[in-house]
């Protein structure tokens, strides 16, 4: 029973929402692929864009977190006078 895969009855879609626009980090803008995982997305199977999906979702989460981590810094610094 382990050695059964589950079956895939529609495609992985591409994770692209059209921000074409590559980062500092080379990473797109936009879906946070790589070049070559934009350029051979066609190419793969599907388990291999799972995984491409789930990294996407990692490196958006870093940037989020990067993004708000000063914001949330520079209220903690602002502390009010209770005087």
């Amino acid at each position: 029973m382990s050695d059964m895969q589950q079956l895939e009855f529609f495609a992985i879609p591409s994770p692209c929402i059209g921000v074409c626009q590559s980062g500092p980090r080379g990473y797109c803008k936009g879906c946070f692929r790589s070049r070559e995982e934009r350029l051979h997305w066609l190419q793969i199977d599907d388990q291999t864009k799972r995984i491409v999906v789930k990294a996407c979702n990692r490196r958006k989460q870093a940037w989020l977190r990067k993004k708000v981590e000063p914001k949330l810094q520079n209220k903690l610094g602002e502390q009010q006078d209770l005087f």
